[in-house]
């Protein structure tokens, strides 16, 4: 299970959240923890860049940085948060 790190400005963003993506957020976050590789995240590489994407819903994403055994989380919101990341 690898090591999973919160950023502040991902803890800021996951604020923002409607109380239904929270809980649409946590539940993905717990498919990260446990399994990365679950096939609901959707996880790949985002062009470009060194950063992943993982899909909370159909509108919601996830941005981290993959090292070794350890995620850190960068952002989380609405599609257009991968103009942010």
């Amino acid at each position: 299970m690898p090591a999973i790190i919160l950023t502040d400005p991902f803890n800021n963003d996951y604020r923002k959240l409607s109380p239904a993506e929270r809980k649409q957020a946590r539940k993905a976050l717990s498919f990260i923890a446990v399994n990365p590789k679950h096939n609901s995240l959707k996880i790949h590489r985002i062009k470009g860049t060194g950063f992943w994407e993982a899909y909370v819903n159909k509108d919601i994403r996830i941005i981290f940085e993959q090292n070794s055994d350890t995620l850190i989380l960068h952002a989380i919101g609405h599609h257009d948060i991968l103009r942010k990341a």
